[in-house]
């Protein structure tokens, strides 16, 4: 990973919320140096305001990177502030869900280089994956740079088009709301079947880490790991069978949510 460009001509952070955060340490653990950064944000936190980064101050002239790590509501006050950075040589990386390029393209001129990101809240603890796609002004240098910063919270992946980005917010953007639920259903579950509601939480929270990290590391494939662990006519074989109802079982259960979260995400894009 390199951020030699960010070393020579700063990178501006615009909103520094929770995965702004999560970036800034990131870039910050990796060795880029706190007075190459210039943050702008309304509402700074302590923490924020000790690490040396240029905080609230004037900008550089012409910034590596602009990354845009505001709520998409606040997209209309906040692109007026960066135009005079378009057409140039920075670079344009957006974490916000729902605005395109073409929006951006509007407002910082089609001859920027645009790159639209969508990270996971896993970024938190450095176990993130980021999806990227970039406009046609976009070249192979600027996207290793925004696969750079994006990989300082975890994995990233190059999509081929942008129309795909709404199924990967509903499906790695919204994901972790997902496996959250499942811990809390399986919690449940346990609780039903007579465990005390502490020792069913910890239980669910400990199996669902667990078998995420084994999921990790592991060579095999998700149905490999499953078949691993189900004996033929025993407990997970079960339990299994109820999962893998074609009509009501967990697939099914999921397309339709993952559908309905994917078309939720294109009514936003709107």
């Amino acid at each position: 990973m390199s951020l030699d460009p960010i070393a020579q001509r700063g990178i501006v952070l615009l909103g520094c919320g929770r995965m702004g955060s999560a970036l800034l340490a990131g870039w910050l653990a990796r060795g880029l140096a706190p007075q190459h950064v210039h943050v702008i944000d309304p509402a700074p936190s302590d923490w924020l305001s000790k690490l040396g980064v240029h905080l609230n101050a004037p900008l550089p002239d012409a910034p590596a990177v602009v990354l845009l790590a505001v709520k998409p509501q606040m997209m209309g006050d906040a692109l007026p502030a960066i135009a005079a950075f378009g057409g140039g040589g920075t670079l344009f990386l957006s974490i916000a869900a729902g605005t395109m390029l073409a929006r951006f393209e509007e407002s910082l001129g089609r001859q920027s280089p645009i790159i639209r990101a969508m990270p996971n809240t896993p970024a938190a603890v450095g176990r993130g994956i980021t999806a990227l796609i970039g406009n046609a002004r976009t070249s192979d240098a600027d996207m290793v740079l925004a696969e750079a910063l994006m990989q300082a919270v975890g994995a990233t992946l190059r999509l081929e088009s942008e129309a795909q980005m709404d199924a990967v917010t509903a499906l790695s953007g919204s994901g972790p709301a997902y496996v959250f639920h499942l811990i809390e259903a399986m919690a449940a579950a346990g609780e039903a079947q007579g465990l005390a509601p502490d020792m069913a939480m910890q239980l669910a929270r400990a199996t669902v880490t667990g078998a995420a990290e084994l999921a990790h590391q592991a060579p095999e494939s998700a149905a490999t790991l499953r078949e691993n662990v189900t004996s033929p006519g025993g407990t997970t074989a079960a339990a299994l069978e109820v999962l893998r109802e074609p009509a009501t079982g967990l697939a099914p259960l999921m397309a339709r949510a993952i559908a309905a979260a994917t078309a939720r995400s294109k009514g936003l894009s709107q």
